[in-house]
């Protein structure tokens, strides 16, 4: 077995911040490792010894096929039979081994020689020509659960040049490529999914399957033998024989593979034919049943089970009380029957030594929706039988590997109704390559294990390893103890009354100030908090003590006005003596040497750590302490973020342990917990999430936009994530001087042919330029006279540039938990829903529908307001308005007096197909639109019917309180609602998507549209030339929404496309020709943000084994700027090409974003230098597709000469919610002023936005985009407004909008002057809203007027003297304000 490297190497001391987690913490995991000596962490001076763990072959696992490899030793001139077997993890190879060497040892008839892979195995290029050597001389094939497209590739390739010479192939499920290489005599499987043979006809689906081809096969595995044993035919006795072989199989025995050998070996290795070989016929097994380890049999009637169980005499007397919790574990029959079940017996073991009885229930194929209905659920009364279930297969409740089926699997978890956890084994690595991994799982496991179950709605936890010696599972006993631990914890939920569930609240504040606790995206937090308490304490939570309103919650937990945090000011609700916390916190160790000896300087007294919040009866209500190292430059610039601080550690162990917490909610989107240090996926329990939350339940309400962090809080901190919804959305409008610029246009298109027409026109340039329009339109000058059709163009371009402003959507106010939407409210989401064209589902969009009433494709349209034709732009005006008011009467034929959604389903039938009498028709029957297509329109409008029931269908109280009575809560999608509208209702345990399903066909093909676009706008901007190289970002939730978008934009620059396996997974790329390409390949430097990194680790494979391809393709270098730059790093750097293309880049595993953005929001930085130096630090680390194993490599030579060719940088807006000011994510990504800086030429690239949040996806410029976001928000009266009706946290959103302006400055210098100015003269040059402002959050209204100071002292803000004056003035007073409200 080839061995693990350690190389040791001294780490000087100013690097122990940059640890990896495992690096930092080796003396903390005790399970596996030998204590570290006491001295070895006393001073933070002396330089560390640590082992670096060297993978020998750069992938995930240094196993060979020679621990599975037995050749006879004594042959006596026996006939030799090799066996060669490939599978996906090795729980055959036991009962295999023990088979062979039975047969050896009688010496019958044949020596057998037998070798076995594990597929990942197949990575490495040896162990692949070892596998293709030995199969020059095997006789005997076998395959089994060959589901990964590239290594099942390889065993295709492999085995189809020994198949006709080899005397049996025999491939149980795996990959139709794999399937069809079996042959048996005349049996064979070439023609699989094509053949009209009565044999393969029992083989098709004659509905839609449940669990794809295995499950098919296990049913026939009990009838087909018999059937085919009275048919003559050679085939058909062959077809019997490998039914046979599949029942062998499947029955998994040393016994059962013995006489499976005999039965091959005797009917197909000519060297036996003759001989009388007997073998026995298959030991059956139950396919379904419930096992115990000390029971006497598999039982298939749960109640003969629980007579047995509860007669048993070993146990102990936890076990005999009639409330013991109970808890449903789901098995693999195949390691039950293989004898390969010792981490079974460990987790039940373990369950009930913690007093919990446990109902183990497996399936033989790969569905286990049925033996859950029929073991787990009493028939009679439809109750559960069990308090919590734990899933210990590995996979998705149906369907395995391979095919799923979640909508069947969730059906039968609604009716089990308790909380559903899954275990993962380890099934590609060992386990001290998993805890040296900083990844942690390998990321198909990820793509099948973890992002799969999830869809069910499972929460994961790692619980057993392989021997790479025997092939035998053994437990991880840390990890199933915290297991068995965690689903008593949440099965107790189930058992406990509402009035004695005590439940912790936790609520964030980043940056750290007084006006910031309680953030959280699109939510008013303390009047959700309130509303959530109200609704608990009605249902017999007990909630003593609890204020008369929110304003007076939000005066309970802050209790003191000051800002920081570094001074007891927020109420403390406890306070935790050094002693204490360093027993409750085993791990406290462990975060010296980033924070030094407790309790150190952050939520500290200096004696004492400071827990703070407010008790109310059973609820506590607690602040979330920050990273700690916001503040701190230095700190910031390091590659790989620190380790909680003990004000952090400390408040997790007070609500565990102290404050004994039966659930923690985590309430809104997002803050620290789930970001910390560890691996990427598969904790440890040296990974600081892990050892944070402990073996609390967590339940976390999250954003329903925000998929992608949701579901790193999921994997990361095992949280139930409970979407919310967004505020509702409106259209920006238009105000002050744009809306005078309407009523000129309206004007001018009335009276244009008459002589006002040009005095008109020069009232529009003024009045565009006084609104500063004059950045995106080319005005003329005032006063110069301009033909007819030239002020048409002027006029048509500065209409389409305010219906852009117009029509943008924006959330209105922040959302409150258990608030649907009014239905009028809901209108401009229903219109935006309607704007977007659904060929799966045969919808035409409304545009599209009332396009066609005029002879105009839409496409056309927008393209042509796109250029300023004024026909155009009116018609496009047109079109929208009549939408609105179609679905503006549609929506109000569906509300009652108070404007509320009543009955959908009632006033839908009665609206639905009664013709003129539609209210849509009857709103078009006044319009140039009332030819439109009756049938289309009813279809879209049933559409939109079903869409107004999704929004106003709240149920996120009803989920909160589904899972504090440990219920299952239904899973679904996170995204953008208007895109995909089953994100709706909220209140679902939100989840992503199946990984290895992206860039969509559709996502490929509005990527390829966008980037047309991008270039050919760089192209116009940058004198005909294509850009050579495009620096671009990543986001999670991006490629969630869009199924890939820009993942999908990526590959058409470079030309390839994804080509998807026959299971619909996209595994692989292909180039495009430069002939059907039609331009040069772009070279790309690709960020991927942390979240994406974790999420989609199989995609950034795919991405670097795309460039690296294109780089070593052989074309012209102005064809190919891949292969160009790529040969030109590789002379310079002295390395080969494949290296010297690398271009995928993002965090360290485990650290999230830059920096940039802490530093800019906590006014931590010095110059953009600084900046620019975190950004390198942080960003630079690599993945490498040829040593996947290595993880995120940090190369920051390769990133900075990738970077200095950039000519333009480029991100995408995907959906209204979130723009370029609404959060700190895009600045922080942004590299715009570094690429300047490492140019050899010192220029600026281009910046670019996508904007695909409408049907009429746009390429504009950054500063383009900031300033339409500037106008359609910051500024903009009806989105200040609106936050500001939602009071202490509406101040806060207004500062954080203008602080994320100051990092764009920061990163890009694309903010106009005129931004700054207008927001000042908005905030602080009038008297009412400054008062407001200052009455309503004084310390987020201080941060304003330091972020507008900072803004002039850097530079980014010219203005007048008087100005600053003002505002350092008005800082001085609220700094009093504040002082004087804490005396």
């Amino acid at each position: 077995m080839a061995s693990l490297v350690s190389t040791p190497f001294t780490l000087p001391a100013n690097k122990v911040d940059q640890l990896s987690s495992f690096s930092q913490k080796h003396y903390f995991l005790h399970s596996f490792l030998p204590k570290k000596s006491s001295n070895a962490s006393t001073s933070r001076t002396q330089s560390l010894n640590v082992k670096c763990v060297v993978a020998g072959n750069g992938l995930f696992t240094q196993t060979t096929q020679e621990v599975r490899r037995i050749v006879p030793e004594n042959k006596q001139g026996l006939p030799v039979v090799k066996i060669v077997y490939v599978v996906l993890e090795a729980q055959y190879q036991s009962s295999l081994s023990a088979a062979v060497r039975t047969l050896n040892k009688s010496n019958k008839f044949a020596s057998y020689e037998v070798v076995g892979y594990l597929v990942e195995e197949l990575r490495d290029e040896n162990n692949y020509k070892s596998f293709c050597l030995d199969l020059e001389d095997a006789n005997i094939f076998i395959g089994s659960l060959i589901f990964v497209e590239e290594l099942a590739l390889k065993v295709k390739a492999a085995v189809e040049k020994q198949r006709d010479r080899m005397d049996a192939v025999l491939v149980f499920p795996s990959m139709p490529e794999v399937m069809r290489l079996n042959k048996l005599g005349s049996f064979s499987m070439s023609q699989l999914g094509q053949s009209k043979s009565p044999f393969f006809q029992l083989f098709k689906n004659k509905k839609k399957s449940s669990a794809g081809f295995s499950d098919q096969m296990l049913k026939l595995v009990r009838t087909l033998p018999k059937v085919l044993k009275y048919l003559p035919s050679d085939k058909a006795q062959d077809a019997r024989l490998y039914i046979l072989s599949l029942q062998f199989w499947l029955g998994g025995s040393p016994d059962n593979l013995v006489n499976f050998v005999k039965m091959i070996s005797g009917s197909y290795i000519p060297a036996l034919k003759g001989m009388d070989i007997a073998y026995s016929d298959p030991v059956v097994f139950l396919d379904n049943g419930i096992w115990h380890p000390l029971a006497p049999c598999m039982y298939d009637d749960v109640k003969e089970y629980l007579n047995w169980y509860d007669t048993r005499r070993d146990t102990n007397e936890k076990l005999k009380k009639r409330d013991a919790p109970v808890v449903g574990l789901i098995l693999q029959r195949s390691h039950i029957v293989t004898g390969d079940e010792s981490h079974y017996v460990a987790v039940i073991m373990e369950l009930e030594a913690k007093g919990a009885k446990v109902i183990p229930i497996f399936a033989g194929g790969l569905d286990f929706s049925g033996p859950i209905e029929k073991y787990l659920v009493d028939p009679i009364t439809k109750k559960p039988f069990v308090n919590s279930v734990v899933s210990l297969t590995g996979f998705a409740l149906v369907g395995g590997p391979a095919k799923q089926d979640h909508p069947r699997a969730i059906e039968a978890l609604m009716k089990l109704d308790v909380p559903y956890l899954c275990a993962l084994p380890l099934v590609f690595q060992t386990t001290e390559e998993w805890l040296n991994s900083t990844l942690g799982l390998h990321p198909i496991q990820v793509a099948l294990q973890v992002a799969l179950p999830e869809l069910d709605g499972g929460m994961e936890l790692l619980f057993r390893w392989t021997d790479p010696r025997t092939g035998k599972s053994h437990a991880l006993h840390k990890r199933v103890e915290q297991l068995c631990t965690r689903a008593i914890r949440w099965a107790d939920l189930k058992r406990k009354t509402k009035s004695e569930k005590r439940v912790a609240i936790t609520v964030f504040s980043f940056p750290p100030d007084k006006g910031n606790v309680g953030t959280a995206a699109y939510l008013n937090v303390f009047a959700s908090i309130f509303s959530v308490l109200q609704d608990l304490k009605r249902d017999g939570y007990n909630v003593e003590g609890l204020p008369e309103n929110s304003a007076e919650l939000i005066e309970d937990v802050l209790h003191d006005k000051e800002a920081q945090f570094s001074s007891p000011n927020l109420n403390v609700v406890y306070k935790m003596g050094v002693r204490e916390y360093q027993q409750l916190t085993p791990y406290s160790t462990a975060l010296e040497e980033n924070w030094g000896k407790p309790p150190g300087n952050l939520n500290s007294d200096g004696e004492n750590l400071l827990v703070y919040g407010k008790q109310y009866g059973n609820v506590f209500i607690g602040v979330q302490p920050t990273f700690g190292y916001e503040g701190d430059p230095m700190r910031l610039l390091f590659s790989k973020s620190a380790s909680p601080h003990h004000g952090f550690a400390a408040y997790y162990s007070y609500v565990e342990k102290i404050f004994k917490a039966d659930a923690v909610l985590h309430f809104g989107t997002h803050r620290s917990l789930e970001f910390m240090p560890g691996k990427q996926v598969g904790m440890s329990d040296a990974c600081f999430p892990d050892s944070l939350i402990g073996n609390i339940p967590n339940v976390y309400y999250y954003a329903a936009n925000n998929p992608s962090e949701a579901t790193i809080a999921k994997r990361r901190s095992y949280a139930n994530t409970i979407s919310y919804l967004t505020p509702p959305a409106e259209n920006a409008g238009l105000y002050k001087g744009l809306k005078q610029l309407s009523e000129l246009i309206a004007s001018y298109q009335s009276l244009k042919d008459t002589g006002r027409g040009q005095q008109i026109v020069s009232s529009i340039i003024s009045t565009a330029k006084q609104c500063n329009l004059d950045k995106d339109v080319d005005l003329p000058e005032e006063g110069v006279e301009i033909s007819s059709k030239e002020r048409d163009l002027v006029v048509g371009k500065v209409y389409s540039k305010i219906m852009e402003i117009e029509s943008r959507l924006l959330p209105c106010g922040l959302h409150v938990i258990g608030e649907p939407p009014s239905a009028m409210e809901a209108v401009a989401t229903l219109v935006n829903i309607a704007a977007l064209d659904r060929p799966e589902e045969g919808i035409l969009s409304l545009p599209s529908i009332l396009a066609e009433t005029v002879g105009r494709e839409i496409e056309d349209i927008y393209r042509s307001s796109d250029k300023g034709i004024l026909k155009d732009v009116e018609l496009l005006k047109q079109i929208t308005d009549a939408s609105r008011g179609a679905v503006s009467a549609f929506v109000q034929r569906s509300t009652n007096s108070k404007g509320q959604v009543v009955d959908m389903s009632g006033k839908l039938s009665s609206i639905l197909g009664f013709g003129l009498n539609e209210p849509w028709i009857q709103y078009f029957s006044d319009t140039k639109f009332y030819r439109a297509d009756r049938e289309k329109l009813r279809v879209l409008f049933q559409f939109l019917g079903d869409c107004l029931k999704l929004i106003v269908a709240d149920n996120e109280l009803g989920s909160l309180k589904q899972a504090l009575e440990g219920k299952y809560v239904e899973p679904g999608p996170g995204g953008d609602p208007i895109r995909n509208p089953k994100v709706l209702p909220t209140g679902k345990n939100i989840h992503a998507l199946d990984p290895q399903s992206i860039p969509t066909t559709a996502a490929m093909q509005s990527a390829m549209v966008v980037v047309d676009r991008l270039l050919e706008r760089q192209k116009a901007d940058n004198g005909g030339k294509f850009p050579e190289t495009v620096a671009l970002v990543l986001w999670g939730t991006d490629n969630i929404k869009t199924y890939g978008e820009s993942l999908g934009q990526v590959l058409w620059m470079i030309g390839c496309r994804p080509v998807a396996d026959s299971l619909g997974r996209v595994n692989r790329v292909e180039p495009v020709s430069l002939e059907e390409l039609g331009r040069p390949r772009i070279d790309v430097v690709v960020n991927c943000s942390g979240v994406f990194r974790d999420l989609f680790i199989n995609q950034m494979n795919l991405l670097d084994r795309a460039v690296k391809m294109v780089a070593e393709l052989d074309e012209p270098l102005e064809q190919n700027y891949v292969r160009k730059h790529a040969l030109e790093q590789a002379e310079t750097l002295g390395v080969d090409v494949r290296e010297a293309a690398t271009r995928i880049f993002s965090n360290a595993s485990g650290s999230y974003s830059s920096n940039v953005n802490l530093a800019v929001e906590n006014s931590s930085w010095n110059d953009e230098k600084q900046l620019q130096d975190m950004y390198l630090s942080r960003k630079s680390f690599a993945f490498d597709s040829d040593a996947p194993g290595t993880g995120m490599a940090e190369k920051r030579k390769v990133f900075e000469m990738a970077l200095s060719t950039a000519e333009a940088t480029f991100q995408n807006l995907d959906s209204s919610e979130i723009s370029l000011t609404d959060v700190s994510h895009y600045f922080d990504s942004d590299p715009t002023n570094l690429v300047g800086s490492l140019r050899k030429d010192g220029k600026k690239p281009n910046a670019y936005i996508a904007d695909t949040t409408t049907a009429n996806a746009q390429v504009r410029t950054l500063s383009e985009t900031v300033r339409l976001d500037a106008r359609t928000k910051l500024l903009n009266p009806k989105w200040y407004e609106g936050m500001l009706s939602s009071g202490y946290e509406g101040v806060r959103e207004i500062e954080k909008r203008l602080t994320n302006t100051v990092g764009w400055s920061a990163t890009s210098g694309q903010v106009d002057n005129w931004v700054y100015e207008e927001a000042n003269t908005t905030f602080i040059k009038n008297e009412e809203m400054l008062n407001r402002l200052m009455n309503t959050n004084p310390n987020s209204f201080r941060k304003l007027l330091q972020t507008f100071l900072e803004a002039n002292g850097r530079g980014y803000w010219e203005t007048s003297d008087d100005n600053i004056e003002k505002l350092r003035q008005l800082y001085s007073e609220v700094e009093d304000k504040i002082e004087g409200i804490d005396r």
